[in-house]
This record gives structure tokens, C-alpha cells and sequence, in this order.
């Protein structure tokens, strides 16, 4: 019995997606470098990270009128605060206010005395303003949540490529390993694009995403190990058939994927829109770099996959001629 939400394609599609390969994967090229380049500009500025990766001081202050962000930042300068960054958040009366570190430890009296000196600086009798939450995070920590970001990407490639390289074959390790890094950049260009704030919830959002891709790859690899050891057809038809095999599979999972991250972005608060918005971005990359990245590799250069790749190793030589 066929429920409509669970075929949102139909599972006898036979759509020739080899045939334009070469030249999306091409275009895929070009979109990488894309990203590279705005991961390039927006990425190696400081207030493209939040604080807990840049290390200072944030300062959450609510004005009873709308407030101009260039003036409080003048204000803050002329008080000693070079180089504060300043932006809106929440309400149109609210800005979050990030200083530079002023010192390497961190206590309730240290926090009071940095808002305070801000709320001088900015408070004026036409528009007050009140403090709503000050933190601090020194520049050691930030810089060991960096490192330590940069390693658990590292670490979950590197696995990929040992688990992956056992389950199947080193080809199909290499190439969902390269897929599943070419939907973490694309996805982190979007959210430098976008001037979202780089936080701790997108770094587990771009894990997340990996995770999702490695997951989606290895349904279609695993369709495909199994088309080459049964079909007696050309290799670029098993790739093919393996695609639409697993087409309705792969937009299923994505769309709950999305439409989960979705309801976190609506109800989820500010806190999680980072997280929720990586989510959405990554499950639309992720599903299209399954379809025309992953498999379409597996058709090129040192990673095209034969059936003498996938079948068992014969004793001999005529042994293995012998087979289809």
C-alpha cells in the first residue's frame, strides 16, 4: 500500500543523469572554488565569529528608542573601546555590543565593571539604556575551541575514509570522503555569505551535515556494489539505475531532514538558529551532491569503479576472466 508523503517521487524513475556528467561536474568544480574564494574574504575576519572563537567581552544593552549603531560605536571608542563591534539583535531597541579582551580571567566583579563602563558610554537622557546580559571569554579558550573545531572535522574525515574504505573499496572511500568535504565547504560559504555569525551551533551544524552526507552516500554506494555484482549491463547504466533506485529514498530523507531543521528554526529561539539554518542548507547540498557528485565520480579518472573493483577476489586469473 502506497501512502502519498512517502512518494514524493516515484520509485521507477529512469532519469539519464550520466549523460550530463561531465559537465556538472564541472559546474560542482566551479561552485567549490566559489566557495573557497568567500570562505577566503569573509572567513579570516574577526566578526565573522562569535565570541566564543574570537575571545572578549559581549554586551547586551536594550534602548527605549531605536538607537544608531554608527553613533554607540563612536560613543564606545571615544570611552576606550577601539574596535567594538556593534549590531542588532532581537527587537529593533536591542544591540550586542563585542569588545576586544581586556584581561585573562573572567569573575562576576570583572563582568560588572565592563558593563558599566559601556553603560556610561552609551546611556545618554534622550535614549537610556540598560544592560541585559554581559559574558566574557578569554582569548585562550576561544583559540582552543578553534583548534579543537579543526580537529573533529579532521577526525570525522579521516574516519569516513577508514570505515568506508572497509565497508566497500578505497575509491568508494576516497570519493564520498571528497563529497561529503565539498558539502561542508558549500554549506560554511553560505553562512559567510549570508554574514551569519559563525558560532559554536553551525560548527555542529557543518558535523552534522557531514554525518547526513556520509550516511546518504553509502545508501546509494551500497545500491551500486549491488547492481555491479547482478546486472549484466554497461557500467554507466548500473550507475544510472542505481541513482533512481535510490532517488525516492534520498529526497525523503532529505525533506524530513530540512522540514525537522525547519520547525527548529521557527521554535527553537535564537539560540538554535544557527544550528537549524545549517541544517536546511546543508540537506538541500547534501541531497543534490549525492545525486550528481558522488556516483558521476565514480565514472572518472583514478576513482572509476569496475566490476572486477566489486566482485571477490578469484585465486586466479581465469578464474576471474570467467566471470561477467
Amino acid at each position: 500500500m502506497k501512502i502519498f508523503p512517502l512518494h514524493l517521487i516515484p520509485n521507477d524513475t529512469k532519469i539519464d543523469f550520466m549523460r550530463w556528467r561531465h559537465a556538472v561536474l564541472w559546474l560542482m568544480l566551479a561552485v567549490f572554488v566559489a566557495s573557497l574564494v568567500v570562505i577566503g574574504l569573509k572567513g579570516f575576519h574577526k566578526e565573522a565569529y562569535a565570541l566564543e572563537f574570537t575571545g572578549g567581552t559581549v554586551v547586551e544593552t536594550r534602548f527605549d528608542k531605536p538607537a544608531n549603531i554608527d553613533q554607540v560605536r563612536e560613543k564606545l571608542a571615544v570611552a576606550g573601546f577601539e574596535n567594538a563591534q556593534v549590531q542588532g539583535f532581537g527587537g529593533g531597541n536591542e544591540l550586542m555590543i563585542r569588545l576586544q579582551p581586556h584581561g585573562e580571567n573572567s569573575n562576576a566583579e570583572g563582568d560588572k565593571t565592563v558593563s558599566a563602563q559601556v553603560l556610561k558610554a552609551i546611556n545618554s537622557p534622550e535614549n537610556p539604556a540598560t544592560v541585559l546580559r554581559t559574558e566574557f571569554v578569554g582569548p585562550q579558550v576561544g583559540a582552543d575551541l578553534v583548534r579543537d573545531g579543526i580537529y573533529a572535522t579532521v577526525f570525522m574525515l579521516i574516519g569516513f575514509l577508514i570505515y568506508i574504505g572497509f565497508r566497500f573499496e578505497w575509491k568508494f572511500a576516497v570519493v564520498a570522503s571528497l563529497t561529503a568535504f565539498f558539502d561542508l565547504v558549500v554549506t560554511a560559504a553560505y553562512m559567510y555569505g549570508t554574514g551569519r555569525e559563525f558560532d559554536l551551533t553551525v560548527l555542529a551544524g557543518l558535523l552534522s551535515v557531514m554525518g547526513f552526507a556520509i550516511n546518504d552516500i553509502i545508501v546509494v554506494f551500497d545500491r551500486v556494489r549491488e547492481n555491479f555484482r547482478s546486472l549484466r549491463v554497461d557500467p554507466l547504466e548500473v550507475l544510472n539505475r542505481s541513482i533512481n533506485q535510490t532517488l525516492s529514498r534520498t529526497v525523503i530523507t532529505a525533506v524530513m531532514f530540512f522540514l525537522s531543521a525547519w520547525a527548529l528554526f521557527l521554535y527553537g529561539g535564537t539560540s538554535m538558529e544557527g544550528l537549524a539554518l545549517t541544517h536546511m542548507v546543508g540537506a538541500v547540498i547534501v541531497v543534490v551532491s549525492s545525486i550528481v557528485v558522488a556516483v558521476p565520480m565514480l565514472s572518472i579518472g583514478p576513482f572509476k569503479v569496475t566490476k572486477q573493483d566489486l566482485l571477490p577476489k578469484a585465486k586466479d586469473v581465469e578464474a576471474l576472466a570467467r566471470r561477467p
